[in-house]
């Protein structure tokens, strides 16, 4: 314990320069003797701190004395420090180990960038726009059951019913601002949304994590199926120069990411664009959204369901029905 407080007292002194002999030992939570002791201990290690006196006074290290305590280049360090998600961590329950993390990188880190200039020119917000992602009471108890291999079993709210299971976690992803679940259960690996989860208990057996389970490629795998199952028709359309523009903005992603726009254009000008959509329902609430400036080719049953939707529309805003 002592020899993990005289890292942190190191690592803070080497990423911050001067810091009160207070402020060490608030955040180490021990009494300022301690911190005092500590302190001789490090110099008689031959570490260069001295002290400075006065209302401002605290520790520092001598000027250019620089120790790697981790091992990282300072690249290396770069690298880990743009990858670092604090909120999720907190998230997750391990906000002060990041915390504690982020203090060894900075340590590693040039002189330029300890100052705080990478926090300054880097930041990450993981959820999407217009959404705040999801904080969740049970997120550090499923995190602490798949860190230690433990089966849970939980109550969970499917879109169908509420079910009761019991799971092997596997693995957590972060997707869009919102947390997944993806374990094994009955033989068989799943995912949940762990907001769906309403109460879990952590049990006491273990299991044997599966050694050839690979969470990147299953999520990639998984992604892949989940957005061909719900785009599997496809659609044909003519878009004006301005609907081709704003495409990206109008279409959701699991849409724009399959479209085919091709050089073809008819004599207005529009182009031809082959887009993977849902039921024709659904379909047409994406088209609609570019207005006057789309026209659906085919399939029969969309141009079909946009003439339906259209014809209410009409009688919904017709002056003269009023």
């Amino acid at each position: 314990m002592r020899a993990s407080r005289l890292l942190s007292i190191l690592t803070t002194l080497q990423a911050k320069g001067h810091v009160t002999a207070q402020a060490l030992a608030d955040e180490c939570e021990v009494s300022l003797r301690t911190i005092y002791r500590d302190v001789d201990a490090l110099s008689a290690a031959g570490i260069p701190i001295y002290s400075e006196r006065g209302s401002s006074g605290g520790y520092r290290l001598l000027d250019g004395y620089r120790v790697r305590l981790n091992g990282l280049s300072s690249t290396e360090a770069e690298a880990l420090f743009l990858a670092g998600l604090t909120r999720q961590a907190a998230d997750m329950g391990l906000g002060s180990v990041a915390a504690s993390a982020r203090k060894k990188l900075l340590a590693a880190l040039p002189e330029t960038l300890r100052s705080g200039a990478m926090r300054a020119r880097f930041h990450l917000d993981a959820p999407g726009w217009f959404s705040e992602g999801e904080t969740l009471a049970n997120l550090p108890h499923v995190a602490d059951a798949v860190w230690n291999g433990r089966a849970i079993r939980m109550r969970y709210q499917s879109r169908a019913a509420e079910t009761e299971r019991r799971v092997e976690p596997l693995g957590i992803v972060l997707k869009g601002g919102v947390w997944y679940l993806v374990a094994r259960a009955d033989g068989n690996t799943r995912t949940y949304r762990i907001a769906r989860i309403l109460e879990l208990d952590i049990l006491e057996d273990r299991f044997g994590y599966p050694e050839a389970f690979d969470l990147e490629a299953y999520w990639a795998e998984s992604t892949r199926r989940y957005e061909t199952a719900l785009h599997p028709n496809q659609a044909e359309l003519f878009l004006s120069p301005w609907a081709i523009e704003v495409m990206d903005e109008f279409l959701p992603p699991s849409v724009r990411s399959g479209a085919v726009v091709s050089s073809e254009t008819d004599a207005r000008g529009w182009q031809r664009v082959t887009l993977s959509v849902g039921s024709a329902t659904h379909a047409a609430m994406e088209i609609l959204r570019f207005g006057a400036e789309a026209e659906v080719v085919g399939p029969p049953e969309l141009r079909a369901e946009m003439a339906k939707i259209v014809a209410l529309l009409v009688e919904t805003y017709d002056s003269e029905s009023q």
